[in-house]
């Protein structure tokens, strides 16, 4: 029986980087989850590969057919953003295991739905200051420059990522990302060792 390994952790603490490593190794042959967004594409992104970038209305119908297994809809400057796992075929653990990407409300519901023992819990961690000289660096970027959505999503990770809620959803263990190879490392060994 297959798993989901599931990368989670507050924003700017590696995690596209790193999704993006255990993904590239052959020898984990992870197949990615692709989660939904009713946000717009940004540059350099492709419907299919970061996410499938769909409407309200194909949102609606996916609740109406009951195969949406998580969402979470998000106020942002730019209007309300919502991001869904949706049972659309594309997960079948009796084939393989996936990689998955998210937030830890989506990883607890993504658990609920497909139990406990299925969905191992990938947490990664950078220090608070760290972790802001990095989110800056970022929106320094000609093509970033969104300071106030950057300022709302270090908030928000504050509240929803509290150790009360970490140790809530039963994650005890954490990979802190300092070097990315070193953390990189750290995980393929963990999941190897799950697999």
């Amino acid at each position: 029986m297959g798993k989901i390994f599931y990368i989670m952790g507050k924003s700017a603490v590696g995690k596209d980087k790193i999704y993006g490593r255990l993904l590239e190794d052959p020898e984990l042959n992870l197949k990615r989850i692709v989660p939904y967004t009713t946000r717009p594409i940004r540059a350099k992104e492709e419907s299919g590969k970061q996410y499938y970038f769909v409407d309200e209305n194909t949102l609606k119908e996916f609740r109406r057919n009951g195969r949406v297994i998580e969402s979470r809809s998000y106020q942002t400057i730019h209007g309300i953003w919502t991001y869904f796992t949706a049972d659309d075929g594309q997960i079948q653990l009796s084939e393989r295991d996936y990689l998955g990407i998210g937030t830890l409300e989506s990883y607890k519901k993504i658990k609920k739905y497909f139990g406990e023992e299925s969905v191992v819990p990938l947490y990664i961690y950078v220090e608070t200051g760290e972790r802001l000289t990095r989110a800056l660096i970022r929106e320094k970027k000609p093509e970033n420059q969104k300071y106030a959505e950057m300022c709302r999503r270090f908030l928000a990770d504050e509240s929803d990522f509290s150790e009360e809620n970490i140790l809530g959803a039963g994650i005890w263990k954490r990979f802190e990302n300092v070097i990315l190879e070193d953390c990189v490392e750290e995980l393929k060994n963990y999941i190897r060792s799950l697999q």
